[in-house]
């Protein structure tokens, strides 16, 4: 049987609640509305060592959301949240004159879409949430890299009676994926880089169910559970574990332990862990799955000034991709070695690392950070998508003006060094402008 999410279930509950029009009236009445403005300008100049001939490809896109959450009558509450995107440039559809990863999967152009429509209640320290909804996972997430994030489909369960404790079940049966999902053509570096296997999967602006999404066919969706311990000092452990029926089961672990310098206490030192394990189950939809990524990463905060080095390996097949990648077809990227672009690092049998670091220049009367960062991605022979060492180097600045409330400045630049380094060693130098208007 179908795990299929009905709103008028628990629409029903909440009108047997209400005792009184005036009381629905104050329900409304004392909700919130809240969304983003935000404009996206993208240009990439692209470049082949190989036959393939050089070219560039651009968007500009404004849209952004805009919700409303109802206040709380006898514990339970409301929300829905509208995303739009705008095509604002004259390029047409073409590949190699448009950046489709602003805009709609099929027409490149701009849509909107319902992206969440939920019910929750609260009692004591439980908490249930019902319906479309953004969720943040290790392995089930918005990955909001563009102009519009993913949506899920849900029911998701939580819990704080223990204290330090959060205990998390949920079920996910459909998702919505934002337009970042454009980037990429189904395979082995969608599959490995947050995205399904196949391009039938990519409907912009459309829920659908989580199976077909992933591989093409329709599934029981993906039941989570999860447990987050803060109890130790300095210290945050989490333990996650996705069923996705049929295709296979992801356990997610992830340990953080912070301190202070020993040669300067005054410089705080973050060690971490992180651990993907997965296996077919099922019907084995997505064929054999048998992966194991291990990641590692320190990290140091000083005053204005902030750095990481992080390192991590994936296991090798032994014959197809997808046996030895790690799979992500729904958005979630967790890794500590992932570049603003490359994502190889859950390819089969890749080594990577990356260092990076940042500063605040809030002391100098600026609201400014900036930050920069080298990848380096040496993958497997057993690669279906590239095989050797890909680089990615990258800066972000954020700029927080004053003078406007709420409005946030990005830029942004990515420039991998073979990409995909067989016949086209692909390369190129990317640009992104982000302007957010939060209210």
């Amino acid at each position: 049987m179908r795990h299929t999410l009905r709103l008028s279930v628990l629409a029903s509950v909440l009108v047997m609640n209400v005792s009184a029009a005036d009381d629905l009236a104050s329900m409304f009445k004392e909700g919130k509305a809240s969304g983003q403005i935000r404009a996206f300008y993208i240009d990439r100049s692209i470049d082949y060592s190989g036959a393939t001939a050089d070219y560039s490809r651009d968007g500009l896109s404004l849209g952004g959301k805009l919700g409303y959450e109802t206040g709380t009558l006898s514990g339970f509450s409301m929300g829905a949240m509208f995303y739009t995107t705008n095509k604002l440039d004259s390029k047409s559809a073409v590949a190699k004159e448009n950046d489709a990863t602003l805009f709609d999967s099929t027409t490149s152009s701009g849509y909107s879409t319902v992206g969440q429509a939920y019910l929750q209640y609260k009692f004591g320290n439980t908490a249930v949430k019902f319906g479309r909804q953004e969720l943040n996972t290790p392995l089930a997430g918005g990955d909001d890299a563009r102009m519009l994030p993913n949506t899920f489909e849900a029911l998701v369960v939580s819990n704080n009676d223990v204290k330090d404790l959060t205990l998390i079940g949920a079920h996910v049966s459909k998702i919505n994926y934002g337009t970042f999902a454009n980037a990429y053509a189904g395979g082995e570096l969608a599959l490995t880089a947050g995205y399904g296997a196949v391009t039938t999967g990519y409907r912009s602006g459309h829920f659908q169910d989580m199976g077909m999404a992933a591989i093409g066919k329709d599934t029981d969706g993906v039941t989570a559970a999860a447990a987050i311990y803060k109890g130790l000092p300095n210290t945050t452990l989490q333990l996650w574990d996705y069923y996705a029926h049929d295709i296979l089961n992801a356990i997610y672990a992830q340990g953080d332990v912070t301190w202070g310098c020993l040669l300067n206490p005054d410089i705080k030192m973050t060690g971490s862990a992180q651990l993907i394990s997965e296996s077919d189950v099922g019907a084995s939809l997505a064929n054999e799955v048998d992966s194991l990524y291990v990641g590692v990463q320190l990290a140091a905060k000083y005053g204005n000034m902030n750095g990481a080095v992080a390192y991590s390996q994936n296991s090798e097949s032994d014959s197809a991709a997808i046996k030895g990648g790690t799979i992500t077809p729904w958005g979630g990227m967790p890794a500590f070695t992932q570049g603003m672009v490359t994502r190889h690092q859950f390819m089969t049998g890749t080594e990577a690392w990356k260092v990076s670091g940042g500063y605040n220049f809030k002391d100098m009367g600026a609201n400014v950070t900036a930050s920069a960062y080298y990848a380096s991605f040496d993958v497997g022979s057993k690669s279906t998508y590239t095989v050797g060492k890909t680089i990615e180097p990258g800066f972000d600045v954020i700029w927080t003006p004053e003078a406007v409330k709420n409005l946030q400045l990005r830029l942004r630049g990515n420039f991998p060094d073979k990409f995909k380094n067989a016949a086209e060693d692909t390369s190129w130098d990317e640009y992104r402008f982000i302007a957010n208007y939060n209210f």
